[in-house]
């Protein structure tokens, strides 16, 4: 048997990201050296697949389908990190701002913020939430840089 996927583990009313974590990153792979942040609420990575260099998610690490379902303390705590992260970004990948979004919207979602850099040389505006998708190029200074930033240790 092959690979199982997000969309067949979506399908079958599974959330794809608890089950990640709790079968050995089956699904998404290992992302350990792309984790900036990490503690009992919540896990902050880069995006494995990002619409831009800098593209991290901030989940929860308890699920929940999105914040409608959170409680209040978690959203008050990802939306601290998720300032802290902003700054981290911009100071490491020096772009010009960096946009917030969450877009849990299907019907097994495992509650998340996105934030996408958005960098000089391009338009502001709604676009950069769906830009393409590129590869994902692991930067070691630049990770570790996040993670001094964010006093995060291993």
């Amino acid at each position: 048997m092959g690979k199982i996927t997000a969309k067949e583990l979506t399908d079958s009313g599974i959330c794809p990201t608890c089950y990640d974590r709790s079968h050995n990153h089956c699904v998404f792979g290992d992302n350990s050296r792309m984790i900036i942040y990490r503690d009992n609420l919540v896990e902050c990575f880069l995006c494995g697949n990002p619409r831009c260099a800098g593209h991290t998610i901030i989940s929860s690490v308890k699920h929940y389908k999105d914040m409608s379902e959170a409680p209040i303390t978690l959203t008050h705590h990802m939306m601290s990190i998720a300032k802290r992260t902003m700054l981290a970004i911009r100071s490491v990948y020096r772009c010009s701002s960096v946009y917030l979004c969450t877009m849990c919207d299907g019907p097994m979602n495992h509650y998340h913020l996105q934030l996408i850099p958005r960098y000089p040389d391009e338009e502001r505006g709604s676009r950069n939430f769906v830009k393409e998708r590129i590869p994902y190029i692991h930067d070691a200074r630049k990770v570790s840089g996040l993670r001094t930033i964010l006093g995060y240790k291993k």
